[in-house]
């Protein structure tokens, strides 16, 4: 089937809704059309071209690795580990991988069940699991929820993970979440992908953290890699994580803690192990002769799943998602797998492997995400190919950053009170417990004629500065924080909304105790 043809059944399959008796693989790949000169090429300038991005943006430290024909041929960290002191990064610096990720999931899970389970139900597997829509929780397989075509919302349940709930509470919460159309959308979910790799772990009878040591890490020797965020923690050797305001200094300013979704964004490893992971994928699973991962199943996660950017104009490109990969093809024809992981609260990290010329290269950086690890990749292949970078990749991919990142932000100015507005009630008012079945149990406390806020289970608390009427405001704080967003209580104080926890409709509280003072 030609490559324009398949995308445009695969296409159709989406819009429609149905799947096919069974998958089909993609097209043949291309012969080869790089050899050993044009990668030898692109090897030999990475270090400038790492250094002059690095010099651009600030970044305080790297690694990078790549890997071509099984053979690693460039394995290097440079900068340092944390802004201001000495210890440099090197190719066994611990990073936090964010959601590259999600790549070595389906790497696990490939290894753990093959093929068969791939297509297999996730209820009966997790407790508690459902979906707002008991045929879609009956049906839902783990391919479909590590190809993000469950129907949830766009990163459903992340707010959760801010406001500090563990897993099981997530997982069992996700049932509240609207659908859209099954096997017929694309979101991009961690917790929907979490669900899937837990479903797997539960059928083993081990946790997904051991599942994943015991499949893939101690078997390819990646003995500096990890699912648990307290190994990241206690490594002597890794990067921490750095943030800045503006144009401002890199500073490490807070320790992001994954493990609630861990299978999508909870590995932490070092370029050595990630080197050995891209042999490993490159060669169908082996390593130095031996089968770690099975072959039929690996490639399986290679393959369109999901159609995630529909092509902008009739000869645009479609974009992809297999299991756990972003799945497209360029203008050679030859498959092009890759993923990006970010962490506002400091780590960008990519990468990206052209099979069909048994070439990949994977980049850390300890910084929140600013285009760094994306643009060395899009730099070493561009030259690879052409022996020149085809265009400026930081400013295009920070602006697509910083674009996402506002997103979120509120539209109106909390920080500036219209010259007209409304005088709040008294304080102990609006003081009282609250409750939403997604979020939980919510208190407003009234003391000293101020309000605070205090969400989560731990719980985390937030000042209110009133702005209007019966609406306040307060910084957001955590991984997906948008500024400052609004609380508005209802004219008889009987609910609140947070509009930051709203956007799917789930971010009111109802009063259901006493006051709070």
């Amino acid at each position: 089937m030609s490559l324009l043809r398949w995308t445009a059944v695969a296409g159709l399959t989406a819009l429609l809704g149905v799947t096919a008796p069974g998958p089909s693989p993609p097209p043949p790949q291309p012969p080869p059309q790089l050899d050993d000169a044009d990668v030898r090429r692109a090897v030999d300038r990475l270090d400038a071209v790492v250094q002059a991005a690095m010099k651009r943006t600030g970044a305080p430290g790297v690694a990078v690795a790549v890997v071509h024909d099984g053979k690693v041929l460039h394995l290097k960290g440079y900068g340092v580990r944390k802004a201001g002191e000495e210890p440099a990064v090197d190719a066994d610096t611990v990073f936090q991988l964010a959601s590259v990720s999600k790549p070595i999931a389906s790497t696990v899970v490939s290894g753990a069940v093959g093929v068969e389970g791939w297509t297999k139900p996730v209820a009966p597997h997790v407790p508690d699991f459902r979906l707002k829509d008991p045929w879609v929780t009956s049906h839902v397989t783990v391919a479909d929820l590590f190809a993000h075509r469950s129907g949830l919302p766009d990163h459903a349940g992340d707010l959760l993970e801010d406001l500090g709930y563990d897993r099981e509470y997530i997982l069992s919460h996700l049932r509240y979440e609207p659908l859209a159309p099954f096997r017929a959308s694309y979101a991009y979910t961690n917790f929907g992908l979490t669900a899937a790799a837990q479903a797997v772990a539960d059928e083993k009878g081990v946790p997904w953290e051991k599942l994943a040591a015991d499949t893939l890490y101690k078997p390819a020797g990646m003995d500096s890699t990890s699912s648990r965020f307290e190994d990241y923690e206690k490594a002597a050797n890794r990067a921490f994580g750095h943030v800045r305001n503006g144009d401002g200094p890199w500073r490490p300013e807070f320790v992001r803690d994954p493990d609630a979704q861990s299978p999508a964004g909870g590995v932490s490893s070092t370029a050595r192990d990630m080197a050995t992971w891209l042999r490993l994928q490159l060669a169908d699973g082996k390593l130095d002769g031996k089968q770690i991962i099975d072959a039929e199943a690996l490639e399986r996660t290679h393959w369109p799943e999901s159609v995630a950017d529909p092509p902008p104009a009739p000869a645009g490109r479609t974009g992809f998602y297999g299991l756990g990969w972003n799945v497209g093809y360029d203008d050679q024809g030859r498959l092009r797998l890759s993923h990006t992981g970010a962490f506002e609260q400091g780590a960008h990290t990519n990468v990206t492997m052209l099979p069909g010329e048994q070439l990949g290269i994977v980049v850390l950086t300890n910084t929140a995400p600013v285009g760094v690890a994306d643009a060395v990749a899009l730099d070493f292949f561009d030259i690879a190919q052409t022996g020149e970078v085809s265009r400026d990749w930081i400013p295009l991919l920070d602006a697509l950053y910083r674009q996402e990142e506002d997103a979120g932000r509120s539209k109106t100015d909390y920080a500036h009170p219209p010259s007209g507005a409304a005088p709040a009630k008294a304080a102990d008012t609006y003081a009282g417990t609250y409750e939403s079945d997604y979020y939980g149990r919510a208190r407003v406390v009234a003391e000293d004629g101020a309000l605070t806020l205090r969400l989560g289970p731990e719980p985390q608390t937030y000042r209110l500065t009133h702005y209007d009427g019966d609406t306040f405001s307060f910084r957001t704080a955590g991984e997906n924080a948008v500024g400052l967003t609004g609380v508005t209580f209802a004219p008889d104080r009987k609910s609140f909304t947070v509009e930051y926890l709203d956007t799917e409709g789930l971010g009111t509280f109802t009063r259901t105790g006493a006051t709070s003072r």
